[in-house]
């Protein structure tokens, strides 16, 4: 019989040999989504030594972004990264101050990841605008607060505040991957924002948007949680030049207390499977509306869901055309449940499912009754090893 030790050494090789404890820093996209595709995304995976930084403020941030530009770079963050932090400026000044030190722009080539449970970014919004090859994986990212919103009175029937900022915001790029993140609005929640014109002042925009003909994206293993308009795929229905474009896969995220836009879908060829979504019709804080958005051209592929939504029984509650109904959008859906029950997209949505595309990767989705302790245990930040 081995001696002892040599057992143990030979089980720990064989336990830290496995991908489990692999540095997350050089995954690639998994083949199991858009991002996977088109010579696939692996970020900053080609950096030399020399372009692996370790940051834990956002003046290092946005100096390392600047000083390698579309260079590979991974750079791994550290506790709270805040733009208003006393080495960095201070608070926001003005309108003009925010936009200007709130966006942090990505170059290509980048890996933005985030070290252990706790790094966070906060009073801050990343841009991935006309790039390529961008991860962004395992951060806190307390949704940005719009100091300065605007007053709309044609919004709706009765007028609207709205603002800008997202926490990550996609703009004519490709090939992105967007993974184990939490996104959230707290703790500045809608109920803690003042009443203004008779409605609340919305100082928060998006959680996560990809707009601008972006195609070869990947957002997967998210936790969405206390937000209102979540995920805006195509900014407008006038934005004709997107239609063709705006591939893009959400999978095994959890979405817990969204209102709306889980994602919305303009134009884009979108895929959602296995994601598993919380919330309430009566919740008096961010009040379930719908979840997914089959707006003006939308051609989404959807299966293997499972909604968690109390007051909720049939597709309408779930599945809505948020636009104009003289500009549908078209959906597909196999095995997602409601409650438990099938969706029944075909009985009791009328959106059309004449999507015209089929899924362009392989990707083999567990069945909706098990998806929602799977995406519990693997969804958000902390599941990732960072050397």
């Amino acid at each position: 019989m081995a001696p002892k030790y040599t057992v143990l050494c030979a089980a720990l090789a064989a336990l830290f040999s496995t991908s489990a404890f692999a540095d997350a820093t050089l995954d690639k996209a998994p083949t199991t989504g858009f991002a996977g595709t088109n010579g696939g995304t692996t970020g900053g995976a080609a950096a030399p030594a020399t372009a692996i930084y370790k940051v834990s403020s956002a003046r290092q941030l946005v100096d390392a972004l600047k000083a390698q530009g579309d260079n590979p770079k991974i750079i791994k963050l550290y506790g709270t990264i805040d733009p208003t932090a006393s080495d960095n400026g201070g608070p926001y000044t003005s309108k003009d101050d925010q936009a200007a030190r709130l966006q942090i722009k990505l170059g290509s080539n980048t890996t933005l990841i985030g070290v252990g449970s706790d790094a966070k970014l906060v009073n801050a919004n990343l841009v991935v605008s006309g790039k390529k090859n961008v991860i962004i994986r395992n951060l806190n990212i307390n949704l940005p607060c719009d100091l300065f919103p605007v007053w709309d009175p044609n919004d709706g029937s009765s007028g609207n505040w709205n603002s800008e900022y997202d926490g990550v915001t996609i703009l004519a790029s490709t090939n992105v991957w967007v993974d184990h993140n939490v996104f959230t609005d707290a703790p500045k929640t809608d109920d803690k924002l003042p009443i203004e014109n008779g409605k609340i002042k919305q100082c928060h925009d998006g959680a996560l948007d990809v707009k601008n003909a972006s195609d070869f994206v990947t957002v997967s293993n998210n936790r969405f949680e206390l937000h209102e308009k979540n995920n805006l795929i195509g900014s407008s229905d006038d934005k004709t030049s997107d239609d063709g474009h705006l591939t893009v896969t959400f999978n095994n995220n959890h979405y817990l207390n969204v209102g709306e836009r889980a994602p919305r879908v303009r134009f884009g060829k979108v895929h959602i499977y296995n994601n598993y979504f919380q919330g309430s019709k009566t919740a008096s804080v961010y009040k379930h509306q719908y979840s997914i958005g089959v707006a003006y051209k939308a051609k989404i592929i959807s299966s293997n869901n499972s909604f968690d939504i109390s007051g909720a029984s049939n597709c309408p509650d779930i599945v809505k055309n948020p636009g104009s109904s003289s500009k549908p959008g078209a959906i597909t859906d196999t095995g997602s449940l409601v409650n438990g029950n099938p969706l029944n997209l075909a009985g009791s949505c009328s959106e059309s499912s004449s999507v015209g595309w089929t899924v362009p990767y392989t990707a083999s989705p567990m069945a909706a009754s098990a998806v929602k302790a799977s995406v519990l245990s693997n969804a958000g930040t902390g599941k990732l090893t960072v050397d």
